[in-house]
């Protein structure tokens, strides 16, 4: 025996299964906005990832750079090496570096004390940091350079660096770098350590201000 429905019945169903297909459509589209935003992040990412610079000391077999500081001084700085020199009243620093990663190094800052000058677990506070005087670019997969030079003689770390200097102890140079967007920025040590004079061609390097340069640490610093 068919009983027939009402017209209520049918008007009903028909308002449930609308309501189905609503809330079907509606879980559709949240997994759909949820899988575009994960793959707009996973994008995002990539694109940032291409664009992250990583500063290292550069190789011993990379070719020495001729670098001119601004009041005309000349220092020649090896493959591996860095210079510390006190002339004149002015401490001169430089280091030959290799940026191993995949984006352009914009260097923006750096910090110079002696190696026991405290602070060896943490970097400098930003704010401490020297602005660079001219803008300094390290192509990705490329070897590039840093300089910087203190010359006010009665600020405490010019005395403090020209010591080291004249003591041949070890100099910590940080780095302040960012991406060419300014972003993702990054700071990276950098040890000045002594060359141990053996023969009359170690002693024209230590004359010179050379010594061996070796990255210690990275920090990646939060966005702003």
């Amino acid at each position: 025996m068919t009983l027939a429905l009402s017209a209520s019945a049918w008007s009903t169903i028909a308002s449930l299964a609308t309501a189905l297909g609503t809330l079907v459509l509606a879980i559709a589209t949240f997994a759909s906005v949820r899988s575009a935003n994960r793959s707009a992040r996973i994008a995002e990412q990539a694109l940032r990832d291409q664009r992250r610079a990583l500063l290292m000391h550069s190789r011993t077999q990379d070719a020495a750079q001729r670098i001119m500081f601004g009041d005309g001084q000349w220092v020649s700085v090896p493959g591996g090496a860095g210079v510390a020199l006190h002339r004149d009243g002015v401490v001169y620093l430089a280091l030959s570096l290799r940026n191993i990663g995949s984006g352009i190094a914009v260097l923006t800052g750096w910090h110079a004390c002696a190696a026991g000058a405290g602070g060896e677990r943490e970097h400098a506070p930003l704010e401490q940091l020297r602005a660079q005087r001219r803008d300094l670019y390290i192509p990705p997969g490329d070897v590039g350079l840093w300089q910087g030079a203190l010359r006010d003689a009665e600020e405490e770390r010019h005395g403090e660096v020209a010591r080291a200097i004249s003591s041949q102890e070890p100099i910590r140079i940080e780095l302040h770098y960012t991406d060419q967007a300014g972003a993702q920025r990054t700071v990276s040590r950098f040890a000045l350590t002594p060359i141990q004079a053996a023969d009359a061609s170690d002693r024209a390097r230590m004359k010179a201000g050379e010594r061996d340069a070796a990255v210690v640490r990275h920090w990646q610093l939060e966005p702003r």
